[in-house]
Order: C-alpha cells, then sequence, then structure tokens
C-alpha cells in the first residue's frame, strides 16, 4: 500500500458523488448502489471492493489505483455493505436484489389474484421476502431478538392476508380492475405493520443521533418514528405505480384476441413489465428522503433537547441519524 498518487487531491471516498440534499442528486446515487448488475459480483470481488474501501478511508491504497476503481469499488460496498454496522448484508434483503426479487414475487401476485389459495401462497411468500428485506435495512445500531423478528413476521404476514383474502371475497362481485388490485392494499397493509414491527427496539429504546460532524448526543425515540415512517412511505411508493398502473395496462391488453391465445404467457409479461416499473421504482422510492435524515432539535424529547443545551449551546441546532432503507 502507498499514499494516493492517481487519485486527486482531496478525494474523500465517503463523500457523495452527487448532492444528497437534492431529489436528483438522491436519485443518481440510488441507481448506483441498487444497480441489480451487482448481486451477480461474486463474494470474493465484494470483500477486496471492501478492503479497498477501507484502505482508502486509511489513506492507502494499492499503487496504481484510479479515481474510477475507487469509486467502482464504493459502489459494491454500499450495495452489499450495511452503512451503520460494516456487515455483509444477507443476498436476498440488498437493495440491488428488489429489482429480480420484487419482479418476481410481484408479477406472481398481480396474475395469481383470483383464487383464495394462490392469494395467500403468494402474500406469504411476498412477507416473507418483505422481512428479509426490512430486518436487512434496519438500523443496525438497535438490535432485536428472535422472538420480536418472529411476531413482526406473523403480525405483517397476518395483516396482508386478512387484507387480501377478505378484499378478494368482497370484490367477488365488484368490477374485475377492482379486484386485480387487491394485491396493492395488501401490500400497502403488511408494510404499515410489518416495518414498523421489524424495528421496534428503534421505538422502543431510540437510535442514535448525532450532530454534523457525527458526534453521538444521544438517543432519540422521536428520530426513529420520524425513520421509520418516511421507509414505510417509501416502500408503498415503490410498489405502487407497477400494482397500480400494470392491472390497467394487463386488463386492456387481455381483451385482445391475440392475448387470450397465449395466456400462458400473462405470467412471464406481468413478471418482466413489474421488472421495468421495479429498475426505476426503486432508486426511485430510495431517494423520496435523505438516507441520513434530520430532526430539528425543537422536535426531539426534552430530556434530551435540554441535555444537548447544557453541553452546546445553540451550536446544534439539528441532528442527525441513519433511518435505514
Amino acid at each position: 500500500y502507498t499514499k494516493m498518487a492517481t487519485v486527486s487531491l482531496g478525494f474523500n471516498i465517503d463523500s457523495p458523488r452527487w448532492d444528497q440534499s437534492t431529489f436528483v442528486g438522491r436519485l443518481k446515487h440510488f441507481f448506483n448502489i441498487t444497480d441489480p448488475r451487482t448481486v451477480l459480483v461474486p463474494e470474493e470481488e465484494l470483500d477486496r471492493a471492501k478492503a479497498l474501501v477501507e484502505g482508502c478511508r486509511a489513506g492507502l491504497v494499492p499503487p496504481g489505483s484510479s479515481q474510477e476503481q475507487l469509486l467502482y469499488a464504493k459502489k459494491l460496498y454500499d450495495s452489499a455493505f450495511h452503512p451503520d454496522s460494516g456487515e455483509k448484508m444477507n443476498f436476498i434483503g440488498r437493495m440491488s436484489f428488489q429489482v429480480p426479487g420484487g419482479m418476481a414475487i410481484t408479477g406472481c401476485m398481480l396474475q395469481f389474484y383470483r383464487t383464495v389459495p394462490a392469494v395467500v401462497f403468494w402474500q406469504w411468500v411476498n412477507q416473507s421476502f418483505n422481512a428479509f428485506v426490512n430486518y436487512t435495512n434496519r438500523n443496525a445500531a438497535s438490535p432485536i431478538s428472535l422472538r420480536q423478528i418472529g411476531v413482526a413476521y406473523v403480525t405483517a404476514t397476518g395483516a396482508a392476508l386478512a387484507t387480501a383474502v377478505g378484499l378478494n371475497l368482497y370484490t367477488k362481485r365488484a368490477p374485475p380492475l377492482l379486484a386485480r388490485w387487491v394485491p396493492f392494499a395488501a401490500v400497502a397493509a403488511a408494510n404499515c405493520v410489518n416495518i414498523p414491527m421489524m424495528r421496534q427496539q428503534e421505538i422502543i429504546n431510540g437510535i442514535t443521533v448525532t450532530d454534523e460532524n457525527n458526534n453521538e448526543l444521544g438517543r432519540s425515540r422521536r428520530a426513529a418514528v420520524k425513520g421509520i415512517a418516511q421507509v414505510v412511505i417509501s416502500r408503498i411508493t415503490m410498489a405502487a405505480p407497477g400494482m397500480i398502473i400494470l392491472p390497467i395496462i394487463m386488463e386492456r391488453l387481455e381483451k385482445f384476441t391475440f392475448m387470450q391465445r397465449i395466456r400462458v404467457l400473462h405470467g412471464p409479461l406481468q413478471v418482466l413489465l413489474c421488472g421495468g416499473f421495479l429498475l426505476f421504482m426503486v432508486p426511485a422510492a430510495c431517494a423520496l428522503f435523505p438516507q441520513r435524515c434530520s430532526l430539528a432539535l425543537a422536535d426531539l424529547e426534552v430530556e434530551l433537547r435540554d441535555s444537548i443545551t447544557a453541553k452546546h449551546g445553540d451550536k446544534v441546532p439539528y441532528v442527525y441519524f441513519n433511518k435505514g432503507l
């Protein structure tokens, strides 16, 4: 290892390449790290990327490394390693797996919505997938027990199934399009339960908040509530276009004679179309709110606010925290 020679002076590998205070800047950032092609990168290459990033943070990189190589290593690092703990995330829970995983499950939910057994099976599969994603992308500073994970999983799955089966029976005599929207209603209801339940420790014990220089200031439950609420909104937004617009498209397409002749291809077609929606909506939904969330000092719990004011006076108008994804 040697001091950087082929990298521009003052290069900081942890500085975002795009302005994270704007939606467009965040969109470019998440297009980069949710790139589904990164799920095909071998584990050994991910480990090398992590070593390169950590070496760069220490001011040391292999001789001859270019800035482009370092930025690509950071892309792989951000796509596969947790921002809080630095640990490698499970394959299924990575945001880069949202497009291939989500398109298959969502396409099947939209295709097999007519019978109760099919609705039950695909909602169960979807909630199992969501449980992996929510656990993987939690704020890692707040540990959660296996019992709490189990309760969250069962509760969210129950909410999804109750919504889906109930609406499925209710819409038997309704226009066909309403029945096609049942999966989205179930997904939205489950997200409102699954995410808060999976991250309940953050709400109970609070999450670490810092000043703008990343100096820890304490733990806040209100910060946790704000972060989790934003994640719920993002997840519902991620699913909405595909699960609302695609049923309209399929409802019209299925009236054509050629579509009625190739019914066996309706499922694969919906999966591919879901992939098209998610390819854009995964980064767009993640970009709705800044990853490094902020909260005004005045909105914190009284005890924490008084503690920060006593130590820092009026020098800390806002606190910052990782909201998760």
